[in-house]
């Protein structure tokens, strides 16, 4: 029998060479101490940063990459900056995706740890860096890099429709869906948060590099305005003002239940996930001039505190059936919470991790801003069920607009010695 490590696939790429090119490309180059980056390991030690009301935050903070789970970036607490981005796969070699995922592997496995990926400043003169380098000197900051594979690459183009993974589709059309081609769709998806917005932004623009003559970037999203892990914002606020996640997964039961895929597929893609983003531009203008009493009513919460207008606290449970003086429902049923309330859903729950963005001003001169919306959930389905009934009762639709989106699986992270999806091409 011959060993697994070096006997080649149907396609001639065996996992120890796709492993050995990976480390060279993606931060193993040993260039001798003379080169400055053979191990690549940036100094981070008390590596910490104030934010403007002075709280400190601990940049040294380090997530791994390999894991027996899932990857990390889902259940991970969210960091505050987030860089999306979206390619499309200009090869139809299955052995092209299988060498990137490979080198991606290797290269995230270095950037999560606060590495270079290779040679910022080469030897050669005139030689071109592997590295970009703007993260030189700057700590882990608590990166993660989660990787996506859109509907496409489960197709007879690749030949891989046999490994697809159980429900994988193109999502159905909503209501308030206003896409936009430039800002939908995708093969490939990195979403990469941090604590500092330059290591996100680094990372998404090494492993894009990366990605050149095999996939093209098709659209992305800079996302911010997570929840800070001391004081501040114990649940972050969206840029309407309104606490945004109080209700978010939280017990490793809904997690089993609601998002990794168990016991149905291929399975190569058990312990994974699916991966739904859209992209929500808020009428911000419209917004700013409606007075807070009718904001509370549309999203079924008051606006400081974040507690149900059925009364107590952020984390009190609403009460969808308590009525006022008047006789009518302290929350009213088209309210954003009593839309997507897993009371009000048969029991539906899918877990949010969602980011602002802000992309300037549009073309009428009116702020062009809103809400990246990621969630993770073992269905499509539970996602298009929510949506399909916001999107066409939730009062908050006068002022969003879905304007982009993009469905991916993500794969189980990748064991030490492995790399990502490496059971796709088995």
């Amino acid at each position: 029998m011959s060993d697994p490590d070096t006997s080649p696939d149907d396609q001639g790429v065996s996992r120890r060479g796709l492993l050995f090119g990976s480390a060279a490309a993606a931060g193993g180059l040993v260039v001798g101490a003379a080169g400055g980056y053979a191990a690549g390991r940036l100094a981070h030690a008390d590596a910490a940063a104030a934010d403007s009301d002075g709280e400190v935050v601990d940049l040294s903070v380090e997530h791994a990459f390999y894991g027996d789970a899932e990857q990390s970036g889902i259940r991970t607490a969210p960091q505050r900056y987030c860089v999306y981005m979206t390619f499309d796969v200009s090869s139809t070699l299955a052995s092209d995706l299988q060498v990137l995922l490979a080198r991606w592997s290797g290269a995230i496995a270095q950037l999560m740890k606060g590495r270079t990926i290779g040679q910022v400043e080469p030897n050669r003169v005139d030689g071109i860096g592997v590295d970009t380098g703007e993260a030189l000197d700057l700590a882990p900051a608590g990166l993660t890099v989660t990787v996506g594979l859109g509907p496409r690459i489960f197709t007879d183009e690749f030949g891989l429709a046999a490994k697809k993974p159980a429900l994988m589709r193109e999502l159905k059309a909503l209501p308030s869906d206003a896409m936009k081609a430039e800002l939908s769709g995708g093969d490939l998806s990195l979403q990469a948060c941090a604590d500092d917005p330059q290591v996100a932004y680094h990372a998404i623009r090494d492993l894009a590099r990366m990605a050149k003559g095999t996939a093209a970037t098709r659209w992305t999203v800079m996302g911010f305005g997570r929840a800070s892990a001391g004081k501040g914002q114990a649940t972050p606020r969206n840029l309407m003002g309104y606490k945004d996640g109080t209700r978010n997964l939280k017990e490793e039961p809904d997690f089993e239940k609601f998002v990794w895929v168990k016991d149905s597929g291929p399975a190569w893609t058990q312990g994974g996930t699916y991966q739904v983003v859209r992209k929500i531009q808020m009428n911000i203008e419209n917004w700013d001039a409606d007075r807070v009493s009718d904001q509370n009513t549309v999203f079924g919460r008051d606006k400081r505190e974040g507690a149900p207008l059925s009364g107590g606290h952020e984390f009190t449970t609403p009460d969808f059936h308590a009525k006022g003086a008047d006789g009518t429902e302290k929350i009213s049923p088209t309210s954003h919470i009593a839309l997507a309330a897993h009371e009000n859903n048969g029991g539906l729950k899918i877990l949010r991790r969602s980011y602002n963005y802000t992309d300037g001003l549009n073309q009428y001169g009116l702020l062009d801003a809103g809400l990246l919306f990621i969630s993770y959930q073992n269905d499509p389905a539970s996602f298009e069920t929510l949506q399909a009934k916001l999107g066409s009762s939730d009062r908050l639709n006068e002022y969003i607009s879905h304007i982009g989106s993009g469905i991916f699986f993500v794969p189980p992270a990748a064991k030490q010695g492995h790399y990502l999806a490496e059971g796709l091409f088995a």
